[in-house]
């Protein structure tokens, strides 16, 4: 994904869209416009970081339905929802499909670079934990395969002693194993643990 955070407008009304991006530039944000949402989704990538500034209601695509189509390609980017007069309901609706906020077009300035600051801050709390579940998925995968046995049978909430006679070994291996997956797992306790686990993708299940 690309360092530039890059807010995206899509509106058909010329005067408007542009004058949205003058403003916006001036409050130093990089911005791309587009007239259609069609003319977006041609362009739009999965690897570009920033916000969707979308107009609810144009022709061709609405804005509800761009945001389909994002969600088609798994290209997820926050949407802010722009309504005209008599749009409340395909704002609700755009919102119930993911859209972080919504604003009338006769906003003030506060009101949308606010919303397009949240909308950015958004971003970065989800590469944060992106990154952190990439490095706990690393400590993952140190593990050897006894020791993601025995992190799989912790994770379902088996005990030591279930645990060793599951997997054919004494109690006290276990405990060795188990020591060593909460040390390479850097885990302070076995509650720490299983959050570990499942935030990697570990699948929790009832035992068996």
């Amino acid at each position: 994904m690309s360092d530039v955070q890059t807010v995206f407008i899509v509106d058909d009304d010329d005067p408007a869209r542009e004058s949205l991006a003058a403003l916006l530039e001036a409050a130093g944000y990089t911005v791309a416009q587009f007239n259609s949402g069609t003319a977006f989704l041609d362009k739009v990538t999965s690897t570009q970081n920033g916000c969707l500034v979308l107009d609810v209601r144009m022709p061709g695509l609405s804005g509800p339905e761009v945001q389909a189509r994002l969600a088609e390609r798994n290209i997820v980017m926050p949407v802010i929802i722009m309504t005209g007069n008599g749009d409340l309901t395909m704002a609700v609706r755009a919102m119930k499909a993911g859209a972080v906020d919504f604003l009338e077009k006769t906003s003030n300035v506060d009101e949308i670079t606010a919303a397009v600051r949240t909308a950015l801050s958004k971003i970065a709390k989800t590469c944060d934990a992106d990154n952190q579940a990439g490095e706990i998925r690393q400590r993952l995968d140190r593990l050897t395969a006894r020791e993601r046995q025995v992190l799989d049978e912790l994770v379902i909430g088996n005990l030591n002693k279930v645990i060793a006679y599951n997997l054919d070994i004494s109690p006290r291996t276990v405990e060795i194993h188990r020591a060593r997956t909460m040390e390479k797992m850097q885990a302070r306790n076995l509650a720490h643990l299983v959050r570990l686990a499942v935030s990697a993708g570990v699948a929790v299940a009832d035992p068996t």
